[in-house]
């Protein structure tokens, strides 16, 4: 196992395995390993992508897949909360799995609730819908802090229950919701020309 004083920005991480480039990146800590958690995700980020691409047939989707996957790897291995470093490819594959059929419930949840509403949908007025500049929406998630991120994205993107990406994340459904809350009051202040530093 990796001593955290070992790494430093001499460790030629190309040269390491995958097993190797997680221990590394347990023993830093958060943060602390970027050139291996860099490398980790330029390996890997491929492997994912076609394997959204096979389960989700959309290269969006697929492209997001890949970037959630490997924030929850990484953010997992931060932790120390990867049990088999040298069975990362698996354990990836398995994030995959469950992320790929939390998109698919949701989806289908989704279309299940405009079936039943269409009807009620029908008489809105398209020239009310407010214009969201997605733009200054990513920059503002961009200023909020990783796990505020991860709570946001996995909540409204992927459609996860608290107590699931409490799972996910290691943390309290409770401490979930908190972190929900002010990170969505930070990204109100932040659209609305205030800023949302971390």
């Amino acid at each position: 196992m990796w001593d955290g004083w070992l790494y430093s920005a001499s460790v030629d991480v190309r040269g390491l395995d995958d097993a190797e480039l997680a221990g590394l990146i347990t023993a830093a800590g958060p943060g602390g390993a970027r050139d291996a958690e860099a490398e980790l995700y330029a390996r890997l980020a491929p492997r994912v992508r076609l394997y959204g691409l096979r389960h989700l047939r959309n290269p969006q989707a697929a492209a997001d897949l890949t970037q959630q996957v490997l924030l929850m790897t990484i953010e997992r291995l931060r932790g120390g909360k990867v049990r088999e470093p040298q069975r990362l490819a698996s354990y990836v594959l398995g994030t995959c799995r469950m992320v790929v059929r939390e998109f698919r419930r949701g989806r289908r949840r989704r279309e299940r609730l405009l079936e039943r509403f269409a009807g009620d949908l029908s008489g809105a007025d398209a020239a009310e819908t407010p214009c969201l500049d997605t733009g200054r929406l990513a920059a503002c998630l961009e200023r909020l802090n990783e796990r505020e991120r991860s709570v946001l994205v996995l909540t409204f993107w992927a459609d996860r229950r608290s107590t699931e990406v409490a799972r996910d994340l290691g943390l309290t459904a409770a401490n979930v919701r908190v972190i929900r809350h002010r990170a969505l009051a930070r990204l109100r202040l932040c659209l609305n020309g205030g800023e949302a530093g971390t």
